[in-house]
């Protein structure tokens, strides 16, 4: 994995997570933390949670209607909205004194020292693909995360968190035991994130010392997970799905959810160029990843290590020209907004103008709220506006988990909104792309002689069409607030 990993001594506990420094923090590297031998977890129809089983139904959240090409399993079967696949991590953020060399014998000594003495709950936070289920589910979509979990205090800390924010959560494992795989291989994955007086960070993982992903020894989709994959409406899978899952694993996600007419949303993440010069199964995963989701969604720099294109629009058509399903791509551009690209439009929106506090959980928000704009049929400038103010609005807070946008955020956000509108940039981008498509774009208010190609959609229009319904939602009482 490309990211720094570091060691110290004398740890020091910081600020709790929900108080984090408001310089960005990456949301992941795992670590498996060794505590207890692993145990099988008994599978029970009357339990509310197990890391084995299929949870109960799901919490709060009433049916809503889709779009979807699902032609072979019936809408009515589709009782979920979003699944997330694997990335269930725990992040513990810890002040230390300095950032040490990144000799590989001193970073594993260092994890040694922090398994020896677990920090306090209050520096636990849930992390990776956690952050996308509670911020699509604070938007009133029915979530289910799919991954492993150990049984253990980390494990059941984020069966708890997932509970309290009306997740669901399917377990994944091996319908028999594993021989020779040692204990720590099923324990919950921790992403140690390390904090420098100067707000410098590092991270610590167990897939810095192997070329194995974490859950090398699972090999099958058990039947919770395919019941599951059948029940949702989408299923969110990242690059770092290659961190705990293998390739032969993730192709044989992605093809079943395929197969029961499951919409595949990725976002390869910074993994996605490692991964272009991976190992061949690797390659052919990612390749498969690209040419079968419905929705692509990574950042400029991704879309260029991808395609080898600067523009952004220019990569976005030829990932769809690649894709044999692909209907979305989306190409967040950070603080100038962010792009929405079919094979017959491009739609632009600019970011919305807020203080930022912490970056992190960020992309995860504007995910979720992409995945409630297609399952909900809202028209794609809409969607991509309303991606933006969730993002945002995650961004006016500390740190990610429990801590990205509530409902009551974002409407608060869009009832004043402003945006950060940077129209020598946007018109550079898409000078060349307004006479072979069709483009339309998030505007303040509407300008006078727009070129015949371009169309403008204020910002007044947009929020009075998304309010109401937001504000409906809330009232209602089937979001987090």
């Amino acid at each position: 994995m490309n990211h720094q990993s570091v060691a110290f001594k004398n740890t020091q506990f910081p600020f709790p997570p929900h108080l984090h420094h408001s310089t960005p923090i990456p949301s992941r590297l795992l670590f498996p933390f060794s505590l207890h031998p692993y145990k099988t977890i008994t599978k029970s129809p009357y339990s509310a949670f197990s890391c084995r089983g299929l949870h109960t139904p799901l919490l709060n959240h009433p049916s809503s209607s889709f779009h979807s090409s699902n032609a072979t399993i019936p809408a009515a079967f589709k009782t979920v909205d979003v699944a997330t696949l694997g990335n269930l991590c725990v992040d513990i953020v810890l002040n230390v004194p300095k950032l040490p060399p990144p000799s590989p014998d001193s970073r594993k000594a260092f994890m040694e020292q922090l398994s020896s003495s677990p920090p306090d709950e209050q520096y636990w936070e849930a992390g990776g693909n956690c952050n996308m289920a509670i911020a699509a589910a604070r938007l009133g979509l029915k979530c289910v995360a799919i991954g492993h979990v150990g049984n253990e205090i980390y494990g059941k800390f984020l069966e708890d968190v997932l509970q309290a924010e009306g997740i669901g959560m399917v377990g994944m494992s091996e319908e028999t035991d594993v021989l020779n795989a040692p204990s720590s291989s099923y324990e919950t994955l921790l992403c140690w994130v390390l904090v420098d007086p100067l707000q410098k960070h590092g991270f610590c993982s167990r897939a810095d010392f192997s070329k194995e992903p974490a859950f090398s020894w699972m090999n099958t989709l058990s039947e919770e997970v395919k019941r599951a994959f059948k029940r949702s409406r989408i299923l969110f899978c990242n690059g770092y799905d290659f961190d705990e899952l293998s390739p032969h694993m993730i192709i044989s996600a992605v093809e079943y959810a395929v197969e029961v007419g499951t919409s595949v949303f990725f976002d390869p993440g910074p993994r996605g160029k490692s991964l272009l010069s991976g190992t061949v199964e690797e390659q052919k995963a990612l390749k498969h990843f690209l040419r079968m989701s419905d929705v692509l969604l990574l950042t400029s720099d991704e879309a260029e290590s991808l395609t080898g294109l600067v523009d952004p629009i220019l990569a976005g058509q030829e990932l769809l020209r690649k894709g044999n399903r692909t209907k979305w791509v989306v190409v967040k551009m950070g603080p100038k907004g962010s792009i929405l690209i079919t094979k017959f439009s491009i739609t632009c929106a600019s970011a919305f103008k807020v203080k930022i506090m912490d970056t992190v959980g960020c992309g995860d928000s504007f995910v979720a709220a992409i995945a409630y704009g297609f399952i909900h049929n809202i028209p794609l400038v809409t969607t991509l506006a309303f991606a933006n103010a969730v993002g945002a609005a995650t961004a006016m807070g500390c740190g990610a988990g429990r801590n990205v946008a509530t409902l009551k955020q974002v409407v608060e956000l869009m009832e004043k909104p402003d945006l950060n509108e940077d129209d020598k940039f946007w018109n550079e981008l898409l000078r060349e792309h307004l006479d072979s498509q069709e483009v339309t774009f998030l505007s303040k208010m509407v300008l006078n002689g727009s070129n015949g190609r371009m169309k403008h959609v204020t910002l007044q229009k947009v929020v009075s069409e998304l309010l109401p319904k937001l504000k409906s939602s809330q009232l209602e009482g089937t979001l987090s607030s």
